[in-house]
Formats: structure tokens, sequence, C-alpha cells
């Protein structure tokens, strides 16, 4: 026998604490969840619905139905079904529903989106286009090294802190998303760029300001993002580079590289801080474009 259905506004509640606090999600992930989590009790208040079941699967549904109806892309509404399906799962969890009305539901058909890839040569020159003449140069160069050393997104870049660095070990120490630290490797290239940096730049930069930042703007404050952003695109200009350059694309080439070289699946997962290898392998995707091109271009019957 099911048990009575469940006033639903309440248990979002819970669940997004639980994601909050149990799983330490990141408050711009939790925002998302709430919103998709939203839009469905505003669609089951239009279809006289206030509570949750076990059969809750036609609605549904008719709910993701509706989405496609009102112009909601395939990638939006996979999104909006991984809230659904965790939400329901976590009902599961408590033992507050004894099935998930959540699970036979298929994710939308998504069109795979490669991530922007830069090759080996744009790399370089992307990261010897600061001029290491001045401070800023110079901070510059190290921190578009350390972005490509270590796969780091922009805002732990510009977060980490000098006690992260250990540059006698080779690796930095990053606080990712939802709070999780992890250990990435660093390579010599970028040791001596930061090494470079703090003995000729960095007390320039921070002047009398004391700061725990290893990359520091004015005042000794942290560079904002958006700072960085506009930043790279200048470097990347001066580069040559037609393509469009993100700091996700500096990850990306970070990943792909790895990859293309031999590394293994999980170990470039645990670099890049991805819960779930899933993430990680949109990567494989773009290695095994470059094992074709490679096959077709060397192998006698490519």
């Amino acid at each position: 026998m099911s048990p009575p259905a469940l006033e639903i506004t309440a248990l979002i509640d819970q669940f997004l604490n639980y994601l909050l606090v149990e799983k330490g999600l990141s408050q711009a992930t939790l925002e998302l969840y709430s919103s998709d989590l939203l839009r469905f009790t505003d669609f089951m208040d239009r279809n006289g619905c206030s509570r949750v079941s076990e059969e809750d699967t036609p609605l549904l549904l008719k709910h993701l139905i509706q989405l496609r109806t009102e112009g909601l892309g395939a990638r939006s509404r996979a999104r909006h079904l991984v809230a659904l399906r965790g939400f329901y799962r976590y009902l599961v969890q408590e033992k507050l529903l004894a099935l998930d009305p959540a699970k036979l539901l298929d994710m939308p058909k998504t069109t795979l989106k490669l991530p922007d890839v830069l090759g080996v040569d744009e790399v370089r020159r992307l990261l010897n286009s600061p001029d290491t003449r001045s401070p800023q140069g110079i901070r510059d160069a190290a921190m578009l090294e350390v972005l490509y050393a270590a796969g780091l997104r922009v805002s732990e870049l510009t977060r980490l802190k000098i006690q992260d660095v250990h540059l006698d070990a080779g690796f930095v120490r990053v606080l990712g998303k939802g709070s999780k630290e992890r250990v990435v490797p660093i390579g010599q290239y970028a040791r001596e760029k930061i090494l470079f940096y703090l003995e000729h730049a960095r007390g320039r930069l921070v002047r009398k300001h004391a700061s725990p930042y290893l990359f520091v703007a004015r005042a000794g404050r942290p560079m904002t993002r958006q700072a960085f952003w506009k930043l790279l695109r200048q470097y990347a200009t001066s580069a040559g580079l037609i393509k469009t350059v993100t700091p996700h694309s500096l990850r990306h080439s970070f990943a792909s590289h790895l990859l293309e070289g031999g590394a293994d699946l999980r170990a470039v997962q645990v670099m890049l801080g991805h819960a779930d290898i899933s993430t990680t392998q949109i990567y494989t995707h773009v290695t095994k474009d470059r094992l074709r091109e490679l096959h077709r271009k060397f192998h006698p019957r490519g």
C-alpha cells in the first residue's frame, strides 16, 4: 500500500537544505534546483495537485511535454529532469516514498556540444603573449600558465592563496565547487613562472598591503573574474588566435591534451574536480575525433 501523498513545498525545502548541508552544493547550483522545482510546483498547481506520490510518473511526463511545448530546449529540459530525479530519489532515500516515479523517465536527447579546445601550438602562443617586462605581465604569464597546467576554473585561480601553492612538491591545493578541496600537480613551467612572479613582481603589485592571495590586483585584492576574462581576450588577440578563447578553453585543453597523451580518465576526473566521471567523458569525444583524424592522415588504409 502506498504512503499518503505528501505536501510538496515543505519537501522541496527539506531537499534543498539536504543539498546544501549534506552535499555541499554551491549557491548557484541550489538556485537552479530551486527554480526548476518551483516551476514543477507551478505546473502541479495548474493541474490541481499540491502533493507528491508514487503515482506521479504520468504527471512528470506531462510536465516535461509541457516544457517542450513552451519552447524549452533539450539541454534545459535535461537539467530540469535531473532536479526532479534528485528530488524524488531523496524522498525514497528518506523513506517518504517506497517507489520512485521519476526513475522510468528518460533524458531528452541533447546535441552533444564539444568543448572549445586549443591546439598545443595555440596554447603555447597564448602563454607566451604577456609582456614580462612589467610586473603585471609577469603576473599574467604566471596566471595563464597555472590555469593551463592545473586545469583550474577561473574562480579557483583568482582565489588561490600563497599557502595553497607547494612549489617544492609541485602541486596546488584548490578549493572547488561545493567547498570541496583537491590537490592538482603543476608542471615545471608553472613552477618556474610562479617563482619568478613571487621574486620579481608580486611585491611591487601588493606594495604595503598584506594579502593572502597569490595573484593580486590593486591594493592586494584578488583579481576579479571579469578582469581576468578581459585580459585573456587581449592576450588571445595578441597571440593571433581566431577562436573565441575563454578561461574554460584552457581547462578544456588541459583535459583533452592529457587524454590524448594517454592519461587515465579517472585521474583527469580527480584533477578537474568532477564529482561524476560522466562529466569528464565529454573530453573523450574530442580525443576520439583527434584519433580518427590521425588515423586518416597516417594509416596506409585510412
